[in-house]
């Protein structure tokens, strides 16, 4: 993970509701300024992005990978459409 220098441009972010959680953060001493807790807020995202997508492309690799026989388009849409007619019905 790349680290930044402070000598980036400052950001200005709107917290909303949330500026009290980051201020509590603060105040109990686990994070030294908001813009710490922000950070770290940043990097919990790109591991939990990270971890969906091996999640995802795992998932897209066993389905290639399923021996099973592949559903013509035309068949799915129209077992789509039936199931959604018969819906409209009730």
């Amino acid at each position: 993970m790349p680290m930044y220098s402070r000598t980036a441009k400052p950001v200005t972010v709107t917290l909303g509701p949330l500026t009290e959680m980051a201020q509590s953060r603060v105040a109990s001493g686990r994070f030294a300024s908001v813009s710490e807790v922000v950070r770290a807020g940043l990097r919990a995202l790109e591991r939990e992005e990270a971890a969906l997508d091996a999640i995802l492309q795992g998932k897209v690799e066993a389905a290639l990978a399923d021996p099973a026989p592949s559903i013509p388009q035309s068949d799915v849409f129209a077992e789509l459409k039936a199931v959604h007619e018969k819906r409209k019905s009730v």
